[in-house]
């Protein structure tokens, strides 16, 4: 069921979300490492370097680094691509899983104590 959930809701749903993830024990992830997770996650693959890279409009490079750094926390996987040896295809892993159905449960909750 949707909610309509104004702006200012939205920011404080935002900031007791962010609040709780800067408490937790679990790495950071900048802005661009989330939208990278929640990219692999949600939408369906094979995600490759190169089509993250033009999704969030920035260079493959960037992309590397992102993925270096999550990949040491093994919330994602690389490979090389069986078909095309050129490209590397990002791969899920358990422990990215469990991290945003973490992060999914504090937003529900958040929302809901958020509710007039």
């Amino acid at each position: 069921m949707a909610t309509e959930l104004r702006p200012a809701r939205a920011l404080q749903l935002w900031h007791a979300a962010m609040l709780d993830l800067v408490r937790d024990r679990d790495p950071d992830l900048s802005v661009r490492q989330m939208a990278i997770l929640l990219t692999i996650y949600l939408e369906p693959p094979p995600h490759t370097v190169r089509g993250l890279a033009a999704k969030l409009g920035v260079t493959k490079p960037v992309i590397t680094r992102a993925l270096d750094s999550m990949g040491q926390l093994d919330l994602v996987s690389r490979r090389r691509d069986d078909l095309d040896r050129r490209n590397v295809v990002i791969q899920r892993t358990v422990r990215g899983a469990l991290h945003l159905e973490r992060l999914a449960d504090l937003l529900s909750t958040k929302a809901a104590e958020l509710q007039p």
